[in-house]
């Protein structure tokens, strides 16, 4: 498996991802969320990155994202800045439970310290509990909670 960026071309390959996610356990994700306009979202900040097997076939994703709505929530800390927030994680179904999204953050944490920042956060869905299990072996730090598109989550930070 490698870490990389996603090209332009592979960007239905990420909606796919995304769509095959729906209605499954612990995703909070609907038909309008995430959709194309995420997606190009990313690509304009260079900021939409994936794990892919030997055959080099996107299995997972993750992206650097940039929502006002998280970023201005007071649990982050004042002291690691600046700061990153990490979204849309996703992982093909059949791909589940084998450390790949662990793998994906661990890589996206090297980019973001690349690119000088102090700390990565992100929202998990409280009843994600397949995510939170994942997240705790990174050692990541639950900071404080919300509720933000109808749902409640934990947010979680990191220094890099």
């Amino acid at each position: 498996m490698k870490f990389d960026r996603v090209r332009k071309e592979e960007a239905d390959t990420v909606l796919k991802l995304y769509r095959s996610l729906l209605g499954t356990p612990y995703c909070v994700w609907t038909e309008d969320y995430p959709t194309e306009k995420e997606v190009e979202f990313d690509f304009s900040r260079d900021a939409l990155f994936c794990m892919r097997d030997d055959d080099g076939n996107i299995i997972g994703v993750i992206s650097i994202d940039d929502d006002p709505n998280v970023e201005c929530l007071t649990c982050w800390s004042k002291t690691m800045v600046p700061s990153a927030e990490v979204s849309r994680v996703g992982v093909y179904q059949e791909f589940q439970n084998q450390g790949i999204a662990r793998k994906l953050l661990v890589g996206v944490m090297e980019e973001l310290k690349n690119r000088g920042y102090q700390a990565v956060h992100f929202l998990v869905a409280k009843d994600n509990v397949k995510a939170l299990r994942s997240y705790d072996k990174l050692n990541f730090e639950s900071v404080g909670e919300c509720e933000l598109w109808g749902h409640m989550y934990w947010c979680y930070e990191k220094a890099l």
